[in-house]
């Protein structure tokens, strides 16, 4: 096996990048694989799943993450290992690579159980969410090309190989975003699952109309839009003032506390109050939940859980974002398991687009020349903006008809004010697509 032929089977399965680390001695199958001091690399290995265990013997609390991982074998063909995991260790915090060998038929057990200094591990994720590795020794014909390459990008303790089809998504992105711009208003839709067209006449359309512009259907996958970028669309009423804008970061449920255990329809009647504009038999719950401070017309207080704000560290495994009232109950809480699944792979590239909207001949939408480009994010700095009253919990939820037929609508928003949004990313570019 060369690069060539290594990087062929790589792109083959759909990967549009290459991340490689050089192997120390303690990464084996006893010691696991160390793959960093943050949670960076959740950014870039797509994981199904994360459960919490406590400290117990090991003395140490952890995340335990999902990954579905094959390892590539000489002839280019892939031999699932299914007990492939991610243990994030949340107090240092570091994350480690565990259960590669077992149960995987052919896996390379010679070189992953040894203590070899300068293996090589190359690491993609596929079209449909596989993560690919291969292994090579440190006098293998590919560890010499590579040391023989120019220097090459690094991604966190990773070097990165970007392949074809991976390479100027960056460029094509804006130019789409040139074109959309170029269109002046566009009649406002969205698309099925199935890619039709459908007309969009609701209040919160501006984003499903630009996503139909991107050929951007719906789907239940917990990854980003288009090439590799989450699109985030906020609307303004004027293009040169875009840093003021609350923008919706994302709007999970809560995963426990008495909204989950009761329902919905039991913590509005116990929380909500009558809809301040007088619209008879609907309750209400909203309004700004900011962490740390009591909200005056819910009576709850937003406090994270388990998370050190002076360290910036996570300090319990099962920690988590909650609603707390007046009495000390828990009415509603996201657990970081939870946050941290979503947030690290879908928000580590995300594109932020202004727009205008106009309803006199139907409702319309224009989008702006001026966007928000952020790059390279941990939950880390998610729990930082929050602690310090950046992020906010803004739910729009209610029950209309209360004494009647109950209707629920329910819609938890984490949201921000576009100017801080570079307190969440490494990298945060304003791009005018037009120069």
């Amino acid at each position: 096996m060369n690069l060539k032929n290594l990087k062929s089977i790589f792109s083959a399965n759909g990967c549009n990048k290459i991340y490689i680390k050089n192997l120390a001695p303690n990464d084996n199958s006893k010691n696991q694989i160390y793959f960093g001091g943050n949670f960076e690399v959740l950014n870039i290995l797509p994981i199904s799943e994360i459960t919490t265990e406590e400290a117990g013997d090991w003395k140490k609390e952890r995340f335990k993450a999902k990954i579905k991982f094959s390892w590539i074998l000489e002839d280019g063909t892939l031999t699932l290992a299914p007990k492939s995991q991610l243990i994030l260790y949340p107090k240092y915090p570091e994350v480690r690579f565990s259960g590669f060998l077992i149960g995987s038929k052919n896996a390379p057990s010679y070189l992953m159980t040894q203590r070899l200094q300068d293996r090589l591990l190359f690491l993609g994720v596929s079209d449909v969410g596989e993560t690919l590795g291969y292994v090579v020794a440190p006098d293998s014909e590919i560890a010499n090309e590579l040391n023989h390459l120019p220097s090459l990008n690094n991604y966190g303790i990773f070097k990165v190989i970007e392949l074809p089809i991976f390479q100027n998504n960056r460029q094509k992105l804006i130019t789409e975003l040139l074109r959309i711009h170029s269109l002046g208003w566009i009649k406002s839709k969205r698309l099925d699952a199935s890619g039709n067209t459908l007309p969009c006449e609701s209040s919160n359309c501006g984003g499903y109309t630009l996503e139909a512009e991107l050929g951007i259907t719906p789907n239940g996958y917990s990854e980003p839009d288009y090439l590799g970028w989450e699109i985030k669309q906020f609307g303004v009423a004027n293009f040169a003032r875009i840093n003021s804008k609350v923008i919706t970061l994302m709007t999970p449920e809560p995963t426990d506390g008495f909204y989950r255990t009761a329902g919905a329809e039991a913590f509005l009647r116990k929380y909500g109050y009558p809809d301040v504009s007088g619209k008879p038999d609907r309750l209400n719950f909203g309004g700004i939940h900011k962490s740390d401070l009591l909200h005056p017309r819910t009576n709850l207080t937003l406090k994270l859980i388990g998370y050190d704000q002076n360290e910036g560290k996570i300090r319990n495994a099962n920690g988590r974002i909650a609603l707390i009232d007046l009495n000390n109950n828990e009415t509603a809480s996201w657990s970081f398991s939870s946050m941290l699944l979503h947030w690290n792979r879908k928000h580590n590239q995300a594109c932020y687009v202004p727009s205008l909207s106009e309803t006199t001949t139907g409702r319309n939408y224009k989008y702006g020349n001026n966007i928000i480009l952020g790059t390279g994010t941990d939950f880390l700095m998610f729990l930082k903006e929050m602690a310090n009253g950046n992020i906010y919990y803004d739910p729009g939820i209610k029950l209309e008809n209360m004494s009647t037929k109950p209707l629920i609508k329910k819609r938890s928003q984490f949201r921000i004010v576009s100017k801080n949004l570079g307190n969440l990313y490494k990298s945060n570019e304003l791009i005018d697509v037009t120069s």
